[in-house]
């Protein structure tokens, strides 16, 4: 099972990956609840709209996170919101096999954790290996989630390397 935080979830949206992803991903894929209100419940812009799209269509599931007690640790002892520590119990109660978060204290939480994680560029590499995008549509989507993401110049340079190395 692969779980998405909002920010993962939206940032493939927002790139217009989403759909090439959910048809190329072998693994089931799931946001909890609080994910969900996140990404739909507030705009109605195109991301909001094409994930909703995936959840009607079952391309996604929404599961309730049980431990509520650990959300709320969570959220004190990494300073997340709501939606990545729901994210990362629901990682934890399904053993889910990736957790899709590109929050920096979400992200260092995993790795206390020992919770795997990739990143919306991590998605990215991954589908070029997998030879779901072209390089150019890669490379197209990469400046995309630099425009939409908080990603450091060496993370979008190494990643344009690896993009262009997997042609």
């Amino acid at each position: 099972m692969l779980i998405f935080d909002a920010s993962t979830l939206i940032l493939i949206a927002k790139t217009e990956t989403l759909d090439p992803f959910l048809r190329g991903v072998e693994l089931e894929v799931a946001i909890p609840l609080e994910v969900e209100k996140d990404c739909c419940s507030v705009k109605k812009s195109l991301d909001a709209l094409m994930i909703q799209k995936a959840l009607d269509e079952l391309r996604i599931r929404v599961i309730a996170v049980k431990d509520r007690k650990l959300v709320t640790k969570l959220q004190g002892d990494f300073g997340l919101g709501r939606g990545e520590a729901e994210a990362i119990v629901l990682a934890l109660a399904e053993k889910a096999r990736v957790l899709g978060i590109d929050d920096k204290n979400g992200i260092n939480a995993c790795k206390l954790l020992g919770v795997a994680f990739t990143t919306a560029i991590g998605i990215l590499v991954r589908m070029r290996e997998k030879r779901l995008l072209t390089t150019n549509e890669c490379v197209v989507k990469l400046e995309g989630l630099a425009k939409h993401g908080r990603y450091k110049r060496s993370i979008l340079e190494d990643a344009r390397r690896k993009l262009e190395k997997a042609t």
